[in-house]
């Protein structure tokens, strides 16, 4: 059996660190914001290219806070991938706001620039591209209707973890970035965590109040804040495997090429190979017709897989209000994608073997 992921496998060349890290903070006897929060949050942030990294407690709050940072008057539009997972949908409605949804780009299932502009209105105050699955969004076509139209751009970098654009890493690329480090990402926690990046001094300091209860001296409170902080013992974890980011995502590399490379069934849509050494491969999705008998014929060969996302957020029931909207570029990725297995605790042989089986698939 191949599994989709293994993340006991994934973390294991880690162990060592991660016992030391874990022990450092026991010991320390401090556990919320201190100096372990402090140094990720240096580290990270000099990784992106950012002067300020601000450590939450997962990556939904992280879009939501910077959101709310903002002060958009309520009810305002912010546009967003219609085929993303919910959460980057979730982030702008918790924060007062309104979803605009933008169908993506059918060949790499990213913001399409050209669909965004044709969205924008007079409500409009952001755009929230999503770098999914691993490949930054057309940043410089979305950063020029930005400045064309005074928007925002948040990124939404969750899957992105050293991924780059024209030299600048994910992170980097707008006003701001929200990033998570759910344990399946590239740089995975062992829990829930999160981040945000950003260059605005000004919006640093915001979001440092808003994340621990709007209080940015201890017991004054000059905003309705959040409880959303990076706790020591997740920013040491980070810390000790941040290093080995680089690494990682050259392996991943590495197996996408033999996928690009060997895959060869007709059925089989491949994602873009034009941005190889920029993307990191968080997930590698193929498209086929019949995604369902072809993850039954995989899985009968023992390999794993899985679905990223089998429903558009629009056709949740938390958005039942939206299902009515036509969204077929979005709604044919939904039921055509797959995502085989890819991370550094595969083999070559792996890859070879999943090869095989999928180009020996009938009809």
């Amino acid at each position: 059996m191949i599994p989709f992921l293994d993340l006991e496998r994934i973390n294991k060349p880690y162990q060592p660190a991660l016992r030391e890290a874990t022990e450092r903070v026991l010991l320390s006897g401090w556990y919320i914001l201190g100096r372990e929060v402090g140094r990720f949050e240096q580290a990270f942030a000099a990784y992106c290219g950012t002067r300020h990294c601000i450590g939450v407690a997962n990556g939904l709050d992280a879009l939501t806070l910077v959101l709310k940072a903002w002060d958009f008057p309520p009810g305002s539009e912010v546009i967003v991938p219609s085929n993303a997972y919910i959460a980057s949908v979730l982030s702008v409605t918790l924060a007062g706001l309104v979803p605009v949804w933008a169908e993506p780009d059918p060949a790499t299932c990213l913001l399409d620039p050209a669909a965004v502009k044709r969205l924008i209105t007079p409500r409009t105050r952001a755009i929230l591209p999503v770098h999914l699955y691993g490949r930054c969004c057309d940043m410089s076509a979305l950063m020029a209707l930005a400045a064309q139209y005074g928007l925002k751009v948040l990124e939404d970098a969750a899957q992105a973890h050293g991924a780059i654009d024209r030299g600048q890493r994910a992170g980097n690329l707008g006003d701001a970035a929200g990033w998570s480090f759910y344990p399946s990402k590239n740089l995975g926690a062992l829990g829930d965590a999160g981040a945000i990046t950003t260059n605005d001094d000004e919006l640093a300091d915001r979001l440092r109040a808003l994340r621990n209860y709007g209080s940015a001296k201890k017991y004054v409170n000059d905003r309705i804040g959040h409880n959303s902080r990076l706790d020591e013992l997740q920013a040491a974890v980070l810390s000790a495997k941040l290093p080995g980011l680089d690494a990682d995502n050259d392996y991943r590399r590495a197996l996408a090429r033999l996928y690009l490379a060997g895959i060869t069934n007709p059925a089989v849509t491949l994602p873009p190979a034009d941005q190889i050494d920029q993307d990191v491969w968080h997930l590698f999705v193929i498209r086929h017709p019949r995604r369902d008998d072809l993850r039954a014929y995989l899985n009968a060969h023992g390999i794993g897989t899985d679905v990223h996302y089998p429903i558009p957020p629009h056709q949740q029931g938390a958005y039942a209000s939206e299902s009515h909207r036509s969204l077929p570029i979005s709604e044919r990725l939904h039921r055509e994608v797959v995502s085989l297995p890819l991370n550094p605790a595969m083999t070559e042989a792996d890859v070879s073997y999943i090869i095989d089986v999928i180009n020996k698939q009938e009809g």
